[in-house]
């Protein structure tokens, strides 16, 4: 008969330990699993939020300001004389001499030149001995008048033939005043051989030379002798656009300014304008006096004119690059309080190139959003990250400049 052996009491605590290291590895696994599944949905958590954040487009803005209440714009103007007139001669002839050359200053009624007239000479010496026999004609015709008359109250000669010298007289007396008549035309060709100023001023042509023929009048054969210009005082034209033609108002001064003197303005005063649009540049003639007493300035030349308009302070300025074009028509982007986008139809005044101005749309102060992304969509989530600065980072379809 077998003996049976009892375990000893370290075998009896063999098991024990074994389910105690068991129990010890299965609560480590089950932290270190708990731990990386916390850790993954930490992460997925985490980049959720980076995705929808940076999803929300990053935008610039500016608050919407009402522009000044006067503005400056620059136009080119043509400077002229302030009276200037051709020379042409009134009598044929050849050119005697000349007294003046380009250049010299000259008062009204100052020769400029002197016109040997030969043909005029002669038909002026017939013309006054045509006069001569004219009037000896007409004294005879009225003496033989006044004797007929007398004789017939005595009923000495017939009454037809006292008609008939009466006539003759009167006759005689319209050929005296005829030939008068034309030799007071000669006398004045006659002093048409004398070219003189019309008006103070300076010369500032001569197209003849001594010995040239000279045709009188301007048209046909006629030449220009010297073309003479008054300085003292300018006349500056300037076309003014459409958009500014009611802002201008009598009076109005504006600053000239010149390549030759670039440093320094020269004062104008609004004289008068055209009061009507040139169809073709839907512009506005005007007219500005400038003094040029010292000569400083000459006709002919181009001047940078700028004028200081009233404009509407009501009305907002925007930065061309605020601008949205859309199929539905023109729009800004504004961010609300909530944070996102709104497009708003806006109505465009004046353009003033690098900004527009806005008469309906817009309320002062709102924030604008600068070069807004093409993609934006109204009611959008955006966020502002900068005040009048471009964002750095951009859409796949860019900005709208």
């Amino acid at each position: 008969m077998s003996r049976q052996i009892s375990p000893s009491p370290a075998d009896r605590t063999k098991p024990k330990a074994h389910g105690f290291a068991f129990f010890l590895f299965l609560l480590v696994f089950l932290a270190v699993a708990g731990w990386g599944i916390d850790q993954r949905i930490e992460a997925a958590t985490a980049l959720d939020r980076k995705t929808a954040e940076e999803s929300i487009p990053e935008v610039s803005v500016l608050p919407a300001a009402r522009g000044a209440l006067s503005e400056a714009i620059v136009l080119p103007g043509t400077v002229q004389a302030w009276h200037e007139a051709p020379i042409y001669a009134r009598t044929n002839g050849y050119l005697k001499n000349w007294a003046t050359d380009i250049g010299a200053r000259v008062k009204a009624g100052d020769l400029l030149a002197e016109i040997e007239t030969p043909e005029i000479d002669a038909q002026l010496h017939q013309a006054e001995a045509d006069l001569a026999t004219a009037e000896a004609n007409n004294a005879l015709a009225q003496t033989t008048a006044k004797r007929w008359q007398s004789l017939l109250k005595t009923n000495a000669v017939a009454k037809q033939e006292t008609e008939e010298k009466t006539a003759d007289a009167a006759a005689k007396e319209a050929l005296a005043a005829s030939a008068q008549a034309n030799l007071d035309r000669l006398r004045e060709l006659e002093n048409f051989k004398r070219v003189t100023a019309p008006f103070d001023g300076t010369i500032t042509a001569r197209n003849t030379d001594t010995g040239a023929l000279i045709n009188a009048g301007s048209g046909g054969a006629g030449q220009e002798l010297f073309h003479i210009a008054e300085t003292d005082k300018l006349r500056v034209y300037v076309q003014v656009p459409e958009s500014y033609a009611q802002a201008l108002t009598p009076d109005m001064t504006a600053d000239l300014r010149f390549a030759e003197y670039p440093q320094r303005d020269f004062p104008a005063t609004l004289t008068r304008s055209a009061d009507a649009l040139d169809p073709a540049t839907r512009t506005l003639k005007i007219e500005l006096e400038v003094d040029n007493e010292k000569g400083e300035l000459m006709p002919g030349s181009y001047a940078e004119v700028h004028l200081k308009v009233p404009s509407a302070g009501d009305n907002i300025r925007l930065p061309v690059n605020a601008l949205l074009f859309r199929a539905e028509g023109l729009r800004v982007a504004v961010v609300g309080a909530d944070g996102k986008a709104q497009l708003r139809p806006i109505t465009l005044g004046r353009d003033y190139g690098t900004e527009v101005e806005v008469t309906s749309g817009l309320e002062t102060g709102e924030s604008v959003i600068v070069n807004p992304p093409d993609s934006l969509l109204d009611g959008q989530k955006v966020r502002v990250v900068s005040s009048g600065e471009a964002p750095a980072k951009t859409d796949k379809g860019g900005k709208k400049p």
